[in-house]
């Protein structure tokens, strides 16, 4: 049984940073593109990064890209989203993804067509 949880979401002034992390268990992790992405409220679910197995190549979304890094441990089976600069616009519930396949996908199917999620955690930026 694959699962997939994420860690470290919180409160935090703007300009600050948090660091996320999601654990997968279940799956040969190193077979699986990772992904990130989140949904506020009342808005659509939005892809904000990709990485490949093997780390060797990363993707953002523009509204990002600068201020947030992925990244990856194959042999702790983990992926991180590294979040700096945060703004109060980047509250949202964060969620990891997985899937296997060979190079990330576009950003923003990453919701839709990623096989696994986890249930997300909560990232609030106050401003």
């Amino acid at each position: 049984q694959v699962q997939v949880v994420e860690s470290g979401g919180g409160l935090v002034q703007a300009g600050g940073s948090l660091t996320l992390s999601c654990t997968v268990s279940g799956l040969t992790f190193d077979e699986y593109a990772m992904g990130w992405f989140r949904q506020a409220p009342g808005k659509e679910r939005e892809g904000l990064s990709c990485i490949s197995r093997r780390g060797g190549a990363t993707y953002y979304a523009g509204s990002v890209k600068g201020r947030f890094t992925i990244s990856r441990d194959n042999a702790k089976n983990t992926l991180y989203l590294q979040m700096n600069s945060l703004k109060p616009e980047d509250t949202a519930i964060y969620y990891c993804a997985a899937d296997r396949v060979l190079t990330c996908p576009r950003l923003d199917e990453i919701p839709t067509v990623f096989d696994y999620r986890g249930q997300g955690t909560q990232v609030t930026v106050s401003s």
